[in-house]
């Protein structure tokens, strides 16, 4: 995993676990990899991956069954979601519709490039 040098490596590592259950590769009710298998993975401190652990937990989308490990919460999706849908509308969007203003790019424009990229990538 290569990581951004503008935001902290425990919440990049918490975007790619949220974006792994998204993906349907790791399943509500199902184990995550342990701290160090992550870090042996991800390439990093177990420290920072207990940090992130830390965080899903408080947003309730892992939860902690102990001497066992990590698990997905059964709504975690749903929680992913929604933290995701507030933070880009919040943060993304006003750049991304001042871009589209400034280009007098409608989004009917935008609709064929985005069922092209949903059919190469998720299907």
């Amino acid at each position: 995993m290569e990581f951004k040098e503008t935001q902290a490596i425990y919440v990049q590592i918490a975007d790619y676990i949220c974006e792994q259950i998204l993906l349907n590769k790791w399943q509500p009710d199902e184990r995550i990899p342990s701290v160090r298998e992550l870090a042996v993975l991800l390439e990093v401190n177990p420290n920072t991956v207990m940090r992130t652990c830390e965080l899903l937990q408080q947003q309730e989308i892992i939860f902690n069954k102990r001497g066992i490990g990590y698990f997905i919460s059964a709504d975690a999706v749903k929680k992913i979601r929604q933290f995701k849908k507030e933070t880009f509308i919040s943060n993304e969007l006003p750049s991304f519709f001042r871009s589209l203003y400034l280009l007098d790019l409608g989004l009917d424009e935008l609709k064929p490039h985005f069922e092209k990229f949903k059919k190469s990538n998720f299907n």
